[in-house]
Order: C-alpha cells, then sequence, then structure tokens
C-alpha cells in the first residue's frame, strides 16, 4: 500500500509540472493546524447486502500537518501536497432501524495521511495581501488504530486495527501576507472529504454478536491551518 501511495505521488507531481513547469516560479509550502473530524456514519453490510443497521464513529479534534510543492504562474498556482490528520476515537453508537443509537465509549484514534494534486487562483486585494481559493483532489490512507471499547467494558473484544484507501478531495481559501522577499505567511479554511471505504471490525460487537461486521461509510474535516510559501 505504501509503494502505491509512493506512485500515486510521482503521479500527481507529473500531471502538475510536466506542461509548464519549467517556466513558473517554484515553491515549498507548510502548513499546521487544527482539524475537526466529522462523524463515520456507516451502513451495516453482510455478504455484500446492506442491513437497516447504523454505526457512528465520534472523532474528537486533532492534528492536521500540509507540506506541497508548487508552481506559480501568477494568478494561478499548481502544487503537489502530503497532508496528515488526526483524531481520537471518542465513541461508537449502534443502532438499528428507528432505534436511538446506543454509545459506547472508546480509545485509539484515527489518521489519515493524504496525497493531493491541488490548483489555486489567487486575487489580489492590494497592499500584496492576496485572497486565495484552492480544489485538489488524490488519495487519503485511513488509519484505524488500536479502536477498542473502554477497559471496564471490553470484555473478549480485541483492538481495531483497519487501514484503507479512498479517493479524496479538498476545497479551501485563505488570506496571503508578506512577510518578507519571497515569503508568504498564509492562513486558510479546507474541507476535506473521502468517497466511502470499508471497515471491517476483526472483533465481536456486543450488541450484535457478529464477528467481522463491515461498515461502510466515508470521513470528512474541516481545518483551520496556518503556515508559510517560501519561493525557490
Amino acid at each position: 500500500m505504501k509503494k502505491a501511495l509512493s506512485l500515486v505521488m510521482v503521479f500527481l507531481v507529473a500531471v502538475a509540472f510536466s506542461a509548464t513547469g519549467y517556466s513558473a516560479d517554484k515553491y515549498i509550502s507548510g502548513n499546521i493546524g487544527i482539524s475537526w473530524l466529522n462523524d463515520y456514519e456507516s451502513s451495516e453490510s453482510r455478504d455484500g447486502s446492506f442491513m437497516p443497521n447504523t454505526g457512528l464513529f465520534e472523532f474528537g479534534s486533532g492534528l492536521t500537518l500540509a507540506a506541497a510543492f508548487g508552481c506559480d504562474y501568477g494568478d494561478y498556482r499548481a502544487e503537489a501536497e502530503i497532508g496528515y490528520q488526526s483524531g481520537d476515537v471518542d465513541t461508537f453508537a449502534f443502532g438499528t432501524g428507528e432505534m436511538d443509537p446506543f454509545a459506547m465509549d472508546m480509545t485509539g484514534d484515527i489518521s489519515i495521511l493524504s496525497i493531493m494534486g491541488n490548483g489555486y487562483y489567487d486575487i489580489a486585494l492590494g497592499s500584496d495581501v492576496e485572497l486565495f481559493l484552492m480544489a485538489g483532489a488524490g488519495f487519503a490512507q485511513v488509519n484505524f488504530d488500536d479502536v477498542a471499547l473502554e477497559e471496564e467494558m471490553q470484555g473478549p473484544n480485541l483492538a481495531l486495527n483497519v487501514t484503507e484507501v479512498a479517493f479524496a478531495y479538498q476545497i479551501g481559501a485563505g488570506l496571503a501576507l508578506p512577510v518578507s522577499d519571497g515569503i508568504m505567511l498564509e492562513a486558510k479554511y479546507r474541507y476535506f472529504a473521502t468517497t466511502d471505504f470499508t471497515v471491517s471490525d476483526d472483533f465481536d460487537l456486543p450488541l450484535n454478536g457478529i464477528e467481522d461486521t463491515e461498515w461502510v461509510g466515508n470521513i470528512e474535516s474541516h481545518s483551520a491551518m496556518l503556515g508559510m510559501r517560501v519561493m525557490l
């Protein structure tokens, strides 16, 4: 899977810069911030058929990081970005049909490694301040790490460790302000989402007594980030 992500990264870099990259101003950027992960709201599936049961993993806020290499063509930019997000798994809620979900406290965390190709449109606002709009697409590796019931509720269940890859996309907007020659300070908001992917549990959920249940859903997040763009 790591080899596949590496190949995707090479492909995105080639697509972003093969046509006109040599005539553009190159830059590198880095961002750090806070991500708020939306709940992983999922439908239960067994033997390829969906059941009326629903599952809801609820996450806490966490760290987000992003680094990129890009080309600046004036009003627009193209870049290849690698990103990371994480958050704690707080609860898992399980319900059937019209039943109110029953919530269970959980431990463990979720992390997302993404490789994206982004496009930016820069709008000068005066006094060298820029407003930028961005959109990107690529792939995300989603990891559920040591997700389990709280110790006092565990019983015989095992920790959930799952890694899945899904298509991902993002949009965002922000402001950039020059702080010295060739260096821009950035502040931005980003919405990030994946397409549906499947989580297969390897432990018995005490509410249904079914082994190897599959939960199908997607991940979304909202991030507030600060960063720096340095021209090369």
